[in-house]
């Protein structure tokens, strides 16, 4: 395990509304940057944590990509979620003490380790970290929730649409741009995702370039008419 025992300044990190409450008081975030121990880095294609491992701590992804995934009875690696710097990762294991899942990181990325012990004791003193905590918590339900209507009501054009929509809502939200992305998921990887096949996935970004929807270079994604993609996406929960 690289763990690197850097004191981490939370109150100096371009990242910190994202993954921290707003409006501390200097001594209540003082008490938050006690339990950042260390930060932790992981190449390309390693693990963060595994399925089955014991649950000790959350991590805030300060750099890079992550998938999560899960593997099937028959086999195959099924992913479960993506995350990006400025979220937390770990919340899997929470429930049972022990991680649910396998999260790889899909380039160089770095990690804040937040011990969950520390956390809870925190919490106690620092009633908007408890509350900030919970916000977390919640938004993973409704992303969860998200997923399942996903992949059980949309269609392909659907699925892919109301994805990249995610994709660039959350990228925006830290500073990039509305329109554009890299995907640092492989085509197979997104189709894993959305419960579609990798021609499936190949065959709707055609569609999409085809229909002036989106411009697409390789793994470089510019959006040419979000409107679209929108419309795409509220026609079908106007027909649920």
């Amino acid at each position: 395990m690289n763990l690197d025992t850097i004191k981490v300044a939370c109150s100096n990190c371009n990242l910190r509304e994202l993954c921290m409450p707003m409006g501390l008081k200097p001594e209540e975030l003082d008490r938050i940057e006690e339990i950042v121990a260390v930060r932790r880095k992981v190449k390309r294609g390693g693990t963060l944590f595994s399925n089955g491992e014991k649950f000790s701590s959350l991590y805030a992804i300060r750099t890079g990509f992550f998938k999560t995934c899960i593997v099937t009875e028959d086999g195959r690696d099924q992913v479960t979620g993506f995350q990006m710097a400025g979220e937390i990762i770990g919340l899997d294991g929470i429930v049972n003490d022990r991680h649910s899942c396998d999260a790889i990181a899909l380039e160089d990325a770095e990690v804040c380790v937040m011990p969950f012990d520390k956390i809870e004791q925190v919490s106690r003193e620092v009633t908007a970290l408890q509350h900030h905590v919970h916000k977390i918590m919640s938004r993973e339900i409704v992303r969860e929730n998200g997923v399942m209507l996903l992949l059980g009501s949309m269609r392909a054009e659907e699925r892919l649409a109301a994805f990249l929509l995610n994709l660039v809502q959350r990228l925006h939200a830290r500073g990039f741009s509305q329109s554009e992305l890299i995907l640092r998921m492989t085509r197979e990887e997104i189709g894993s995702y959305l419960g579609l096949k990798l021609e499936t996935v190949s065959r709707t970004f055609s569609k999409f370039v085809d229909d002036g929807i989106v411009e697409v270079k390789q793994r470089h994604v510019r959006i040419l008419d979000v409107n679209a993609l929108k419309q795409l996406v509220n026609n079908q929960t106007a027909c649920d």
